[in-house]
């Protein structure tokens, strides 16, 4: 069994029609997350497409915006910045950032899936100032330094 927290979701005027997020399998990590308005992307565009709810997320938790496969696969629909993260200080509209990465238009209609959400335990650092860090093998390479 795996351990749940309380999420608390408003609904707004626009998307009090729409099903709430929802995992679609007993093993679904992520709750499916529906349009609450309709657009086409065309090809390269982005949108922050409206999901007619907002949620106040427990102290201590995030919950993560992620791409839905399908979209990416079949249609070259993704997440920008993903995974976004929901602080559990914002209030506000949730919102989906996607792009259309393929050549051609892409219809979203009112109440289609866009994406998932993932709530996730956050873990807090606190940064300690040094002269110097210690060695590795790897030292300052950057991208693409170890060879994989």
């Amino acid at each position: 069994m795996t351990d749940t927290i309380a999420i608390r979701l408003r609904r707004l005027p626009h998307g009090a029609d729409l099903p709430v997020p929802a995992y679609a399998t007993a093993g679904a990590a992520g709750l499916d997350v529906v349009s609450a308005e309709g657009l086409t992307l065309a090809p390269g565009a982005r949108a922050a497409v409206a999901t007619g709810f907002a949620i106040a997320i427990p102290d201590g938790y995030e919950v993560q915006v992620r791409p839905r496969s399908g979209l990416a696969l079949k249609h070259g629909v993704t997440c920008l910045n993903t995974p976004g993260t929901i602080d559990s200080d914002y209030r506000g509209e949730v919102k989906v950032i996607l792009v259309n990465l393929c050549d051609t238009p892409f219809v979203i209609a009112r109440g289609d899936r866009i994406a998932q959400l993932v709530a996730a335990p956050v873990q807090r650092a606190t940064l300690e100032i040094v002269d110097e860090l210690d060695d590795t093998m790897r030292g300052s390479g950057g991208f693409g330094s170890t060879g994989r």
